[in-house]
């Protein structure tokens, strides 16, 4: 999918009142190369809007972090890319950005300012979290799967969040989620990351694997993470468990789309326009 299809990819609703950007959503390399992800930049930018939060987009513009690149020791092209991207937002004048992609979150917040890139980052999940709060969106009660909760590690153990998804989790499901062992700051890592995404680790058996098995054992049917390689590693480990139990892995804000009161959406948009 290209930067052409994305942007056709999260068109808002017709008769939805256009809203003034509060935040540059950074879409990141796999929602524009794989169908999948880009499924979740359309869940986000539902959830959002639904709330009244008005996003723009790169769209063409828009390069890799570098995240994977500066993992790998490519140290120069991962300086070239921050520059570059740091560029093209300064001239822009973005100040808030929000991103599903938990590797662009910490590259663009922990790591771009040492390079002259300083903006308000927020993973989606901490903007979804305060927005179910406020109650700016109303969702249907009880109406999630039962899920556990796989902390990415670039949202949790890097970056401290932890409970804004298990905030989002409650709210949907009407209770508290089922848990691995080994979560929040002991968290699992789903196998991807080092850029350990593009090749194999011969003869040892897949984290993703361990991980998906973790999961089953909770009895939840859902699996739910916070990245978009925590969301392939993971679905790619699922058939291991088939076996024994049909195991959906979904993100955050795709569970929130889902569970989205369209009635209560469809009035507050109609009023908004009568505003």
């Amino acid at each position: 999918m290209t930067a052409k299809g994305i942007m056709e990819t999260v068109r808002p609703d017709p008769g939805w009142p256009p809203l003034a950007p509060e935040y540059l959503y950074w879409t990141g390399c796999a929602a524009n190369y794989d169908a999948r992800i880009a499924a979740v930049v359309k869940a986000t930018a539902r959830v959002l809007r639904a709330a009244g939060i008005g996003l723009s987009f790169l769209g063409g513009e828009e390069a890799c972090t570098g995240d994977a690149a500066r993992r790998l020791g490519e140290e120069g092209l991962f300086q070239q890319l921050a520059l570059q991207n740091i560029a093209t937002l300064q001239r822009r004048a973005v100040k808030r950005i929000v991103t599903h992609c938990a590797h662009c979150f910490h590259v663009l917040k922990n790591e771009y300012p040492r390079f002259g890139g300083a903006f308000e980052v927020r993973h989606h999940s901490e903007l979804i979290a305060q927005i179910v709060r406020e109650g700016r969106i109303r969702l249907r009660p009880g109406g999630g799967p039962l899920a556990t909760l796989h902390d990415s590690c670039y949202v949790g153990r890097y970056n401290g969040i932890f409970d804004a998804p298990r905030d989002i989790l409650r709210a949907v499901q009407g209770s508290d989620t089922v848990e691995m062992p080994r979560r929040r700051e002991q968290s699992f890592c789903c196998g991807a990351g080092g850029a350990n995404y593009w090749y194999d680790a011969p003869k040892k058996e897949p984290a993703g694997v361990i991980r998906i098995r973790e999961a089953a054992r909770t009895g939840a049917r859902t699996v739910v993470a916070e990245c978009p390689f925590c969301i392939k590693m993971l679905e790619q480990a699922a058939p291991s468990v088939a076996a024994e139990v049909e195991l959906k892995v979904k993100d955050i804000a795709e569970l929130v789309a889902e569970a989205l009161d369209e009635k209560a959406a469809a009035g507050r948009s109609a009023d908004e326009r009568l505003s």
